[in-house]
């Protein structure tokens, strides 16, 4: 397979997601905002008119020379479900083809009960129900945990208590509806990759804090798995050898020592926080100056420092994007990061931009509905069946509206 082919699976995605974010454009234009040649979107183009994705429209206006052909979408209309799935939590959204989440639901839910997964594809029907699953093209689950093949979504989650779950097949079943089911990082990832900082860099490390640590790999434009699914487990990187307890069962993971958890209990240990109290009040009182407060935080962006400048040593990203319920907090963490990063990574490396992004708990589930989004043209084959049967209520929702 050609090297510049997961480049063109996601470019495609972008040009559909550009078009509806931002109306009809020529080819001229959309090479422009996507960072790649006229060539290829020459190329890419001629497959979403064959498919009748995308239809020609006027020619735009022109001062001198042959005018530019208008593209548009031949539909606005299609859509896709994105779900995060936490321990103590659902969100639900619905995505359009641009990226814009038109509408979401948050509401409990218990991973460890016994019908969790009932429950999950009760609140996922609900969902779809109230609005109809006719523009619904698939739906998308993030979720903490590895996923050995997407398209397939048998999931192993410590955090969520789950272990050989198929929960593909279960939702699958109980919605009528193409589903694919990947690690929340990832998912993440790929929304980043079509929507957000990395649509311009073609390698990118997302990295999130919060309760856990993860990261995601966009590697030459493509997502770096690993053998089963579960590369990026950056919170499970060993810091100390005789640190706490994780709950992978390791002693002294990174994630271990500044998971939010982590953060609370070296809070309660000094009796900064209450029994019942939690990374809010200990964030409050950080930000009301508390020195011990602050200080908690400044070692775990010291921690965290440290270990993403080894991981930038060793994957030498164009960007590092990070974001996740952690950055809240992150003026309490950002000073010694900041020293702990720069002073570890390798001179030529000294200057990879790391940016901040704020948080909203939906970003999670935009990023499962983007990779449904994503799924019609994956090459490689990684959503399986899922990916042609995405594709096919895909281009019928186009047909519908033309």
């Amino acid at each position: 397979m050609p090297a510049a082919r997961p480049q063109t699976d996601v470019t495609r995605t972008a040009i559909l997601a550009h078009l509806g974010a931002h109306g009809p454009a020529s080819r001229a234009d959309l090479a422009r905002a996507l960072d790649v040649s006229p060539a290829l979107i020459t190329q890419l183009t001629r497959d979403l008119l064959a498919d009748d994705l995308v239809e020609e429209l006027e020619q735009a206006s022109s001062s001198g020379g042959r005018p530019a052909r208008m593209l548009g979408l031949v539909s606005q209309d299609a859509t896709a479900i994105g779900v995060k799935v936490a321990p103590d939590h659902l969100a639900i959204v619905e995505v359009g083809i641009d990226g814009n989440v038109l509408r979401s639901e948050t509401s409990g839910f218990d991973a460890i009960s016994p019908l969790a997964t009932s429950a999950l594809v009760e609140r996922v029907r609900d969902f779809v129900a109230a609005d109809g699953a006719g523009r619904i093209v698939g739906v998308g689950v993030g979720l903490p945990g590895t996923v050995a093949e997407r398209g397939i979504g048998i999931v192993d989650s410590t955090q969520l208590g789950w272990n050989q779950v198929p929960l593909g097949e279960i939702l699958r079943r109980g919605l009528d509806l193409p589903v694919v089911v990947e690690n929340n990082v990832n998912a993440l990832s790929v929304a980043e990759q079509l929507f957000g900082q990395g649509r311009a860099h073609r390698n990118v490390l997302v990295v999130t804090i919060g309760n856990g640590v993860g990261a995601g790999l966009i590697s030459d434009g493509a997502m770096v798995r690993g053998r089963a699914g579960g590369a990026g487990d950056l919170g499970h990187i060993p810091v100390r050898e005789d640190g706490p307890l994780c709950q992978c069962g390791n002693r002294g993971c990174l994630e271990a020592i500044i998971g939010q958890g982590a953060l609370v209990n070296d809070a309660r240990s000094i009796r900064l926080v209450g029994p019942q109290e939690g990374i809010d009040e200990l964030r409050s009182l950080a930000d009301g100056g508390n020195e011990d407060a602050r200080e908690i935080f400044a070692h775990a962006g010291h921690q965290l420092g440290r270990a993403l400048a080894g991981a930038v040593n060793l994957l030498d990203p164009d960007i590092v994007v990070l974001l996740g319920e952690g950055v809240q907090a992150w003026s309490h963490w950002t000073a010694a990061f900041d020293r702990a990063l720069r002073s570890a990574l390798v001179p030529g490396k000294r200057g990879t931009p790391v940016v901040v992004e704020q948080w909203e708990d939906d970003r999670w589930a935009q990023g499962a509905a983007a990779l449904v989004l994503a799924t019609p043209f994956d090459a490689r084959g990684v959503a399986g069946d899922q990916g042609r049967l995405v594709r096919e209520r895909l281009v019928a929702s186009m047909e519908a509206k033309s």
